[in-house]
């Protein structure tokens, strides 16, 4: 998620406000299946958090460590390239704690091909990149933006092993943090039509629902069509999905629509839906980090996630 430049009383009301958001009608409460093993999302979490990684940041040693990662399992997948490769490189002036710079960055893409809906995209997002290092302290992510890659990951897995019905575009974005530079990019030079693009769905922030018990879907007050599809999904161990944070009545911090990469889509003209938790005490802050991710915690979030997912492939074009 893009950095939020407000006091800690803003951010600390923003939480407040977010604990009288109206939740998903209760559903049956379904825990977990035993038998997914989460070794591997565990794993990508872990190392694309750890400190050799030196915060992620965009055109730094530790972003294209951090990218090479992300290729590599996406080979390793089998999940191939665009029609215009595996990486986007751009060149954009973005924003620093020292005022606007050029950074030079690179998108990572990905194609699975529909078995229904072929010539239809489902965009999916997460971007890779962090703040890097400041005043000598890394900035590992875990939560901001890890755990979003890593669930994105565990989605393109199940989706080669159990193809989705439209066409999908796995998109490891660079530059959010600077001020959505990727994202930016993507739409101005993408890689099928933008008429050929369904929806854009963004993963940012995806580990720490424990704050809340929640994870956040935005973008139904824009695209109201799509809540009823979400709304039937049950929640999974102590997570549920809650819809909001996109209303002209959320203001400051606590209005989501233009806080990550699906802004992007969304001034596009591009249907979209960011599915992210919470503020926490560790966001944008050097203590976001793998140990304070509950495992269970996450893992129940990417189910959330990747059952959203499946429901509104299955929904789209009928």
């Amino acid at each position: 998620m893009r950095p939020v430049f407000a006091s800690l009383s803003v951010i600390a009301a923003a939480l407040t406000l977010a604990a009288c958001e109206t939740m998903t009608p209760a559903a049956t409460e379904t825990p977990v299946a035993a038998a997914v093993d989460y070794t591997q999302m565990m794993d990508d979490l872990r190392i694309l958090s750890a400190d050799d990684m030196q915060g992620r940041d965009t055109g730094s040693e530790g972003g294209a460590k951090a990218r090479e990662y992300i290729v590599g399992r996406l080979e390793a997948l089998g999940v191939q390239p665009s029609s215009m490769g595996r990486l986007q490189p751009w060149e954009m002036q973005g924003r620093t704690r020292e005022g606007v710079k050029t950074f030079n960055g690179t998108n990572i893409i990905g194609v699975i091909p529909g078995t229904r809906v072929a010539d239809k995209y489902i965009v999916v997002t997460a971007h890779y990149d962090h703040v890097g290092v400041n005043n000598g302290q890394i900035y590992n992510g875990a939560d901001d933006n890890a755990s979003g890659v890593a669930t994105m990951l565990e989605l393109a897995r199940r989706l080669k092993a159990n193809p989705p019905e439209h066409s999908v575009l796995i998109v490891a974005l660079d530059g959010e943090e600077r001020s959505l530079l990727g994202a930016k990019h993507f739409v101005e030079a993408p890689p099928v039509p933008l008429s050929s693009i369904a929806m854009n769905l963004n993963f940012d922030m995806t580990a720490r629902a424990d704050s809340d018990g929640k994870l956040w879907v935005t973008g139904t007050y824009q695209h109201p069509y799509f809540r009823p599809v979400l709304e039937r999904i049950a929640p999974r161990g102590t997570v549920s999905l809650a819809f909001g944070k996109d209303t002209p009545e959320d203001k400051g911090a606590d209005n989501w629509v233009e806080a990550s990469d699906h802004a992007a889509f969304h001034r596009a003209g591009l249907p979209f839906l960011y599915f992210g938790v919470n503020y926490h005490a560790d966001y944008h802050r050097p203590t976001d980090d793998f140990d304070k991710v509950v495992p269970a915690t996450f893992q129940s979030s990417t189910e959330l996630a990747i059952e959203g997912f499946r429901a509104l492939d299955q929904w789209l074009d009928q």
